[in-house]
């Protein structure tokens, strides 16, 4: 009797210490990464795939050195900020004219947007463009021009841009180079500008917040501006009252579903009358693995005992170096 009781006691404490051991942990269970660099991650937006509106799936990346990072199909450019009152993401590009270039201009290449994506150039962005071929351009001051030339207005680069005689930061940079102003329309023209001129940069207007409207500051970046899709069903999953769940996708069929702590739903987290789905992605790959791990452990290990149990010989409850269980 006492030697079955002690393993029954060793069983139970064996079992309870391994279940433990093998639950996931609370990074495990945490259905998205809310942040990266500093940077808030929040709906529409995702950095784990399942996350977010499918509309932006796999646009911003966080990568191995933790830097976010906006993927499109000219390259992928580091992230400085992402604001969700003002919908709009600002990037850098390192190929990009800075201050430190100053008339030593490096090869570059042309900033590009997915135009199937909610994403677009801001207009709040202006492009100045360096020692341009007059040959090919046309390089003029644009009051002027389009005072003579109204139906080729558009195409001109204006040579009396504001922000080329006040670079931002660097006012007296390029020396005896040109610039010229010209807002491209589309990346095509954005690539032939760029074959009849040394370089280019991208200034967008900043607001200040103080004395609006009169409070736009230029600085050197490309501001990306989105748009959030708000549907019912997300308001609902988002809902504290309901579970205050995170907006989600399902990765095979791209279908809304509603990320929970235990699992995921197709409504809501505290809508009992649903079934709820298991978890997606890398993050359902973990848990998942975990689980069955647990479950195989607890097994393995209770009937590991009961061998033992069965040769070890009866020794009235006392313990030997025959009957040891650890």
């Amino acid at each position: 009797m006492a030697s079955s009781s002690l393993f029954i006691r060793l069983s139970s404490s064996f079992a309870y210490h391994l279940f433990f051991l093998l639950l996931p942990s609370a990074a495990q269970v945490s259905p998205c990464r809310t942040s990266c660099s500093g940077i808030p991650i929040n709906y529409p937006f995702g950095i784990d795939d399942g996350c977010g509106s499918p509309y932006y799936r796999r646009i911003l990346v966080c990568s191995d050195s933790g830097q976010l990072e906006l993927r499109t199909p000219s390259g992928r450019y580091p992230v400085r900020s992402v604001s969700y009152s003002d919908p709009h993401i600002l990037v850098s590009d390192p190929f990009m004219w800075n201050c430190q270039d100053g008339d030593a201009f490096r090869p570059t290449r042309p900033f590009s947007l997915d135009t199937s994506t909610h994403f677009s150039l801001s207009p709040q962005n202006d492009y100045l463009f360096f020692n341009c071929s007059e040959d090919d351009v046309i390089v003029e001051p644009k009051p002027i021009f389009c005072e003579r030339f109204p139906d080729r207005c558009d195409s001109s680069c204006d040579s009396a841009s504001y922000l080329c005689r006040h670079l931002p930061e660097c006012a007296s940079a390029l020396g005896g180079s040109s610039c010229c102003s010209y807002y491209p329309k589309a990346t095509e023209s954005l690539r032939m500008m760029l074959k009849y001129c040394a370089s280019y940069t991208s200034v967008y207007w900043r607001s200040s917040g103080v004395n609006p409207p009169d409070d736009q500051v230029p600085e050197y970046g490309i501001r990306v501006d989105f748009d959030i899709p708000v549907t019912t069903r997300c308001l609902q999953c988002q809902d504290t009252n309901k579970g205050g769940g995170t907006c989600g996708f399902d990765t095979q069929t791209q279908d809304f579903l509603c990320l929970c702590g235990q699992g995921n739903a197709t409504t809501y987290c505290k809508d009992l009358s649903v079934g709820h789905h298991k978890r997606i992605g890398v993050i359902a790959g973990t848990a998942t693995a975990v689980s069955v791990a647990g479950v195989v452990g607890i097994g393995a290990g209770i009937w590991y005992l009961i061998r033992l149990r069965k040769k070890a010989p009866v020794v009235c409850g006392v313990q030997s170096n025959e009957n040891r269980l650890f």
